[in-house]
């Protein structure tokens, strides 16, 4: 009796991307990431630190430091061809050059249910029309 092995691991051909970028450029990476054709995402409001300097504060007469600065976080799942797509629009649209600009992450996900529907994996994905996707 033979066991036969399915090679194919789920999760290969999907990402997660999330994008961590000033909340003042929401709008600037919500159009480039719609241009890309890439409409199925997650808005967060978040709060970190990163490479920017502290900054002091006067609150009601008081000196308050400021830690930690009020950023908007990004998450998508993407199929492994349209991930260079939405990096890109993510670069383009929260560029500024300056320090803070955020960052982007890229981990496998390893398993998509859609709920309505049960689809699974990349059937799951919101999709993206691969004519929108031409080079920047």
């Amino acid at each position: 009796m033979q066991v036969l092995q399915i090679e194919q691991k789920r999760g290969d051909a999907m990402k997660l991307i999330t994008a961590v970028v000033r909340p003042e450029r929401v709008q600037q990476v919500k159009e480039a990431l719609f241009q890309a054709g890439i409409s199925g995402l997650t808005l967060s409001r978040v709060s970190g630190h990163g490479g920017e300097q502290e900054v002091v504060e006067h609150y009601r007469g008081t000196r308050v430091m400021v830690e930690f600065r009020d950023k908007v976080e990004f998450r998508m799942a993407v199929s492994e061809p349209f991930v260079d797509a939405a990096i890109q629009a993510i670069c383009r649209g929260a560029r500024t050059g300056e320090v803070g600009d955020g960052k982007i992450f890229v981990q496998p996900l390893e398993r998509v249910i859609r709920i309505r529907t049960g689809e699974e994996d990349t059937a799951a994905l919101t999709p993206v029309n691969e004519t929108k996707l031409s080079p920047i």
